[in-house]
């Protein structure tokens, strides 16, 4: 009994506890903290309020969408733009050996500056050979003129002698008639007659032969003279060769390729010893889509970004556009008329100029450039141009 008294309290009071405590768990929890606190609003009207504002943005994000369509479409971009510049392969016409290089690799030079020398000594032999055979066409001219002279001389002196001998041949022939004098003394001076009528004849036709060797006119200067003027022109040949072995710069620019032009080497045209690159007449080689060129004009201004230098902003001017495609110059141009043909969009190279490329960091041929231009016109209404051709056509 004793045992059964003890156990009951324990064992009545342990029974009710599990229910109490699932019924607990099934309890749903209100976020009540431990301070009493009352739970969070609910999160309902919050989202409804945030769809209410989406769906009102709408209409408004779709029109501002449109007025951007339409108002926009004026501005041309491309990547497909690269600096480009003047630059020549510099050389001379004339053989020779390389005496010396006066510039370095990557120097900056200025028109005129000397950039290699040729061995000057075959060049200054050539020229002092063309002035000594100048100074000989010089003498022989003169000789001709004094030629012709002593001809027209002997012309006189024979005129003079003709007449003597007229007069003599015709006293012969009359003392001859009435038997005065011997037959002997007539011929005589029937010979006389007879060899200085030749003499004048030969006279004659040396003159006319120094006449034309210099130029049917003795009174025109030796200097006009075509052997002197050939003569000269010889000289002035090989005064160009001497001065063309001194080879300089065509325009201001930066040298390079230096390194492939070494004292001692042979250089015979058109060989290049030294590539020039103008530092100041620079351009933009632009090349955007056939699809954007509906407005584009010469005239054009255009912002120019170099992706060398970011942030900086250049300004140009659409200077002029190809007539052709780049394709069209290509060496093996595309056949469209074959049966796998497939179109390709094609680009035209526009050339836009630099207007203010002083004060900016300096440009170098070669780099890629984001060019805009501002083409002046907008995209307009979808429709508006099939509603105008239709207006046109009932027109």
């Amino acid at each position: 009994m004793t045992d059964q008294r003890l156990k009951s309290p324990v064992e009545h009071p342990m029974k009710p506890a599990a229910p109490r405590l699932e019924a607990e768990a099934r309890q749903p929890d209100h976020g009540q903290n431990g301070k009493g606190q009352s739970p969070a609003p609910p999160a309902r009207p919050t989202r409804q309020r945030l769809r209410v504002a989406l769906f009102a943005l709408l209409p408004i994000a779709l029109l501002l969408g449109g007025y951007i369509y339409v108002t926009g479409g004026q501005i041309i971009s491309t990547d497909n733009a690269y600096i480009q510049a003047d630059h020549v392969g510099v050389s001379t016409d004339v053989s020779g050996l390389v005496a010396s290089v006066d510039v370095k690799d990557n120097q900056r030079v200025v028109k005129g500056q000397v950039l290699f020398t040729l061995k000057p000594e075959p060049f200054q032999i050539a020229l002092a050979s063309a002035q000594a055979q100048l100074g000989n066409v010089r003498n022989q001219i003169l000789n001709l003129k004094a030629n012709y002279n002593q001809a027209l001389a002997e012309i006189d002196q024979a005129q003079i002698d003709l007449a003597y001998y007229q007069t003599s041949f015709q006293r012969q022939q009359t003392l001859l008639s009435v038997s005065a004098v011997s037959k002997t003394n007539f011929d005589d001076a029937k010979h006389a007659l007879d060899s200085t009528r030749q003499k004048i004849a030969v006279a004659k036709a040396s003159a006319q032969m120094v006449l034309a060797q210099l130029g049917g006119n003795i009174d025109t200067p030796v200097e006009k003279q075509s052997s002197f003027l050939q003569a000269q022109a010889a000289v002035d040949e090989a005064q160009r060769n001497l001065n063309n072995s001194v080879v300089r710069a065509s325009f201001d620019g930066v040298v390079t390729n230096v390194d492939s032009l070494q004292v001692g080497s042979y250089l015979q045209p058109p060989q290049s010893g030294i590539s020039l690159v103008s530092a100041d007449h620079l351009w933009v080689a632009a090349s955007p889509k056939e699809t954007e060129l509906t407005h584009l004009q010469p005239g054009q201004p255009v912002k120019i970004s170099v992706d060398s230098y970011p942030g900086v902003e250049w300004h140009g001017t659409v200077e002029s556009i190809s007539p052709a495609s780049g394709s069209s110059f290509s060496l093996l141009p595309a056949q469209n008329t074959t049966g796998n043909w497939v179109k390709v969009v094609q680009r035209i190279p526009v050339r836009i100029s630099i207007d203010d490329a002083d004060q900016k960091p300096p440009l170098r041929t070669g780099m890629s450039v984001q060019a805009q231009i501002d083409t002046g016109s907008a995209r307009g209404l979808p429709f508006s141009g099939l509603l105008a051709g239709k207006s046109t056509a009932h027109e």
